[in-house]
């Protein structure tokens, strides 16, 4: 267990020392500031440098004592919760160009909402739908004039 838990940090600190070298090989921009491009990257692979080192550091401190959230992460009733997530995530996926966007999202929220508070809030699960589905729908739509299908 204690392998997984110091090998996350590493990797990540890995993967933001590749992002900061592989951005600072992007070609200059013509136009503008030529250092423009690298700006938002390198920023991104800073932050991730950042806080995977802080990560490291907190598993190490504790790398003795037992890590309960790993063993909650293995019983088989959040890998069953996991796996039906996913699972609404990928028919959301498949159903989202033939419904469009509002249909599509009204279901995948709902069934998400139903499997995750019981149908005992049934009015409380219809009311976030509609209105996240909705909002996000306008926002998308009016305000930022992205058309959606």
């Amino acid at each position: 267990m204690n392998a997984v838990r110091i090998s996350l940090p590493v990797f990540f600190i890995v993967i933001s020392i590749a992002l900061a070298i592989l951005t600072l090989q992007l070609p200059h921009a013509q136009l503008g500031n030529p250092y423009g491009p690298m700006y938002f990257p390198l920023v991104v692979s800073a932050g991730l440098f950042v806080f995977s080192v802080i990560d490291l550091v907190k598993v190490r401190q504790h790398f003795d004592t037992e890590n309960d959230d790993l063993k909650a992460l293995l019983k088989k009733e959040t890998i069953y919760t996991l796996g039906i997530i996913l699972a609404l995530c990928l028919l959301y996926t498949l159903i989202f160009e033939r419904l469009g966007f509002f249909i599509s999202t009204f279901i995948f929220l709902a069934a998400l909402m139903f499997f995750l508070n019981g149908k005992k809030r049934w009015l409380l699960n219809l009311i976030v739908t509609v209105v996240v589905a909705g909002s996000s729908w306008y926002v998308f739509s009016y305000l930022l004039e992205i058309s959606l299908p």
